[in-house]
């Protein structure tokens, strides 16, 4: 999230409202150890973290096995459609009312020829007056928010074992994950990972994408979230909701005012439906697809043949 460049001969009224501080804000949850001093506090409802070892397995096999469904997951997600709505919301300090707000709804679908499409079907206008969208924004909306942790990407990152929890219905194993190195032009999640320990695949994430950029006239600052998964066809767990909320700090220069912003972005994924490729048969220019040849001119099929020895 960028903030929006105000001239030095901004009128009072704009200067007053570019200023606006908002309170200290507690996360949804923020049960990791996240960057930018974001307090630990694990939410109502939760049982106490076990930090016995696992019973059965080791961590390490655990790990791979999780990232292992995890890849199989993160392929079957892509054949899948789905509603995404965006909500992004400022707030004034003095009245913790939302002060600019921008929303977008979009359909990812699939053209009749198997291609991944984008549909925006939702546009109100934008009235974000303090930060505008950057592509980080968008590309964390679209990679990290739904946070996957795949076999391929397990040497990105350090995954720690924490522990046992039980969440709602679910006993889970939680891991603290962190990227290794932070390669240029690279985002990362860093926080916990709550994994199903039936299913082995994660359930609830909560952390932040990093790193920041923190460079004057190039701030680009996001607030850490929280995003919820749910199973979907008894097979897979989708990520179905995601809350991100904290206090963006700008510190201003190079056409910039100093400025904190109190964000909350919302997004929820729903709608998922498996997509399922059609073959369609043209003969001499018709689509006789669903047309059933007449009884005398049915040809027999071929009888199958045995497999051949090598």
């Amino acid at each position: 999230m960028k903030p929006l460049p105000i001239r030095a001969s901004a009128t009072a009224s704009l200067l007053a409202l570019s200023l606006l501080l908002s309170a200290p804000v507690t996360p949804l949850f923020a049960a990791v150890p996240i960057p930018d001093g974001v307090a630990a506090q694990d939410p109502a409802g939760f049982g106490p973290l076990d930090p016995a070892p696992p019973t059965g397995m080791t961590p390490q096999q655990i790990i791979d096995k999780f990232a292992a469904r995890e890849s199989v997951f993160n392929q079957a997600r892509q054949n899948y459609t789905f509603r995404q709505t965006v909500k992004v919301d400022t707030l004034a300090e003095d009245t913790n009312r939302v002060d600019g707000e921008y929303q977008q709804v979009t359909d990812i679908t699939f053209s009749q020829a198997g291609k991944r499409e984008e549909h925006v079907v939702f546009a109100p206008q934008n009235t974000l007056q303090r930060v505008m969208m950057s592509p980080a924004d968008f590309q964390d909306i679209e990679h990290r928010l739904p946070f996957v942790l795949t076999t391929e990407d397990l040497p990105q990152y350090d995954i720690t074992y924490l522990g046992r929890q039980h969440i709602d219905e679910l006993d889970t194993y939680v891991f603290s994950a962190a990227p290794k190195v932070l390669e240029k032009n690279k985002r990362y999640f860093q926080g916990k990972v709550w994994v199903d320990q039936q299913d082995f695949q994660i359930v609830l994430v909560n952390g932040k994408s990093v790193p920041d950029d923190k460079r004057k006239g190039h701030e680009d600052l996001s607030p850490p979230y929280t995003t919820y998964y749910e199973q979907i066809d008894g097979k897979y767990w989708f990520p179905t909701y995601t809350k991100a909320e904290g206090n963006l700090h700008f510190a201003g220069g190079d056409g910039f005012l100093s400025q904190d912003v109190h964000l909350v972005t919302v997004v929820k994924y729903s709608d998922y439906k498996q997509f399922h490729a059609t073959a369609r048969i043209i003969y001499n220019g018709e689509d006789i697809t669903d047309k059933k040849a007449p009884e005398d001119n049915k040809q027999q099929p071929p009888p199958a043949k045995p497999p051949q020895n090598p």
